[in-house]
Order: structure tokens, then C-alpha cells, then sequence
């Protein structure tokens, strides 16, 4: 029954998504205008994130910002719908500008594994399908609560491509050792890594000059095995059509120190430097700085009015 339902669902978002791409601009407009105007979750999230990363900013362009941002992330969103239900062939093809794939290959040549560190910036679900054109994959993702949901990404995700170049690993207890395996035998990884993780299984380090919860599991994994980090983004170069550009950038010295301390500040600052490209392509509608140093007397700075 779930696996039915999914196929449903993925039936579904593949006719919806052969609107033509300005219709897919227009409804996220629609639906970030509606968001906007109820002040809605996302709205909110990102007023409180600018609030906190550009203080300097005045109230004014911090809220012309808010609004770019609800937009991207709409049609962000759309987007992915349309590369899952879309051939991967014709996905890749909007791809007009590649920087940096020469340090990928070289990265890969040198058979010491290689982590692609993949910022929620731009549109990480074509990084993805770029990614696996051109070397299997294994990425690391947390699993969503409902049991359709997570078949539904299964299946979006393998549609149109190769099965075998992407592994999905489950954000579990055995994710670790999967991760070291792959690495060690030369293979390719991918993380996003900018989520919040949980209580205890991060360090706080400075993103936007604010104590962040960071992951460590990123930087234990370079130091253990000497694999090579890559930060990778792809970027929306054309607003009202479909136009990306992939970048792979070298990361911060010290993303692969021993000391989780100096990793997490090289992983934030890598970070750092892609969300501040352009905003409104940057993830930040999540509620990064929830959880906050124990000790500092600091509130959820979301907490009640974001939720």
C-alpha cells in the first residue's frame, strides 16, 4: 500500500510538473505571496535568521530580503519537483555553466574518497543528479516520519537515472560506518551540512558571527580517512527561466582537523561563504540557531512566535 501510494503521488507531481516553466514561476509567487501576506511559518523563520546574521542591515532591506527569500524557497521547491518527475538528461541540460569539475576528478583520481560538502543553497537535488552522471554517489539523508513520504523520495530519487550511482544512507547509527566504508575504498559521499543536528552530536562554532550547532560527523569522517572535502553548489543564474551554474570550490583549511573545534569552524565558514552569494537562494526559512550554548541563559530565538 505505500509503495502504491507513492507511485500515485509521483504520477501525480509528473503531470503537474510539465506546466511550463514560467507557470511554475508564477504559482511560487502565488504561494509565497499568500505566505507573506499571513506572516506564515517560513516568513516568519527567515525574519528572525536576517535579524540575527545581518543586524547591520536596516529593518527595511532586511524585510525586502525576507521576501526574496520565501520566493526561492517556493519555487525552490517546485524546481525539485520537476528534476524528480523530469529525465535526468533534460534536468542536466539547464545546467549552463560548470566551475571547477576538474578538482572533483582530480579529488577522485587521488583514491583517498572525497566528501561533497553541498550547502541548502540553490538547488541541491540537480547537484545531486550532476554528481551521479558523473561517479556513483552515496548521500546521507534523514529519513522523513511518514513511511509514503520516504518512499516517495526513494522513488523520485532513482526515477529517470541509474539506481546504482546513488546510494541513499539513512541518517542512523549505521550511516557512520557506511560512509567510512565507501570512503575508504576511494568512493564519493555527499552531506549536507548545515542542518542542525542533535544535542550532542555537534559542536557550537560562529555562523554569521552567531554559535551555531554544528555537525562534527562531516569532519570526523575527513580526518579518519584522509578524504578530500568539496563544496558544492548549484546556483540559479536565470530568475524567470531555467539556467543554473555548478560550482565546486576547494574547503576551508582545517574542515578535516582532528579537533572537532577547528572542523566545525572550517565547515561553518565554508558555508558561510556560499549562503552569502546570495541570500535568496540560501536555506533560511530552518530554524538553524534552535538549540543554543548550554549555560549562556540564551532562549530559542524562535520560540513562541515562529512556530
Amino acid at each position: 500500500m505505500t509503495d502504491a501510494t507513492a507511485r500515485v503521488l509521483h504520477a501525480i507531481a509528473a503531470l503537474l510538473m510539465r506546466l511550463p516553466w514560467r507557470m511554475l514561476v508564477a504559482c511560487a509567487g502565488f504561494f509565497s505571496a499568500r505566505t507573506l501576506r499571513r506572516n506564515g511559518r517560513s516568513a516568519c523563520v527567515a525574519r528572525r535568521n536576517l535579524e540575527l546574521a545581518y543586524p547591520d542591515r536596516l529593518p527595511a532591506e532586511r524585510e525586502g530580503l525576507v521576501h526574496a527569500i520565501v520566493h526561492g524557497t517556493a519555487q525552490q521547491a517546485l524546481e525539485t519537483f520537476r528534476f524528480w518527475t523530469r529525465p535526468h538528461a533534460e534536468n542536466l541540460a539547464l545546467i549552463r555553466e560548470v566551475h571547477g569539475a576538474a578538482r572533483l576528478d582530480a579529488a577522485i583520481a587521488a583514491g583517498r574518497g572525497v566528501i561533497i560538502a553541498a550547502p541548502h543553497y540553490g538547488n541541491w537535488e540537480l547537484l545531486n543528479q550532476w554528481l551521479a552522471a558523473r561517479t556513483p554517489l552515496a548521500v546521507l539523508y534523514a529519513p522523513p516520519e511518514s513511511k509514503v513520504g520516504e518512499a516517495f523520495l526513494q522513488r523520485v530519487r532513482a526515477a529517470h537515472g541509474d539506481p546504482d550511482r546513488v546510494t541513499q544512507v539513512r541518517a542512523e547509527a549505521s550511516a557512520v560506518r557506511e560512509l567510512l566504508r565507501r570512503l575508504k575504498a576511494g568512493g564519493v559521499v555527499g552531506i549536507l551540512p548545515d542542518q542542525q543536528p542533535k544535542q550532542g552530536d555537534g559542536e557550537f562554532a560562529p555562523f554569521f558571527d552567531v554559535p551555531a550547532l554544528t555537525m562534527t560527523l562531516l569532519g570526523r569522517l575527513a580526518a579518519k580517512t584522509g578524504a578530500r572535502v568539496v563544496v558544492a553548489y548549484c546556483e540559479r543564474i536565470d530568475a524567470r527561466g531555467p539556467g543554473y551554474a555548478l560550482h565546486l570550490e576547494d574547503a576551508p583549511e582545517g574542515i578535516d582537523a582532528a579537533d572537532p573545534a577547528v572542523a566545525v569552524a572550517a565547515l561553518n565558514t565554508a558555508v558561510e561563504r556560499v549562503a552569502r552569494r546570495d541570500p535568496a537562494q540560501y536555506q533560511w526559512t530552518y530554524k538553524r540557531y534552535s538549540l543554543r550554548p548550554p549555560g549562556g541563559g540564551e532562549d530559542n530565538p524562535y520560540w513562541p512566535d515562529c512556530y
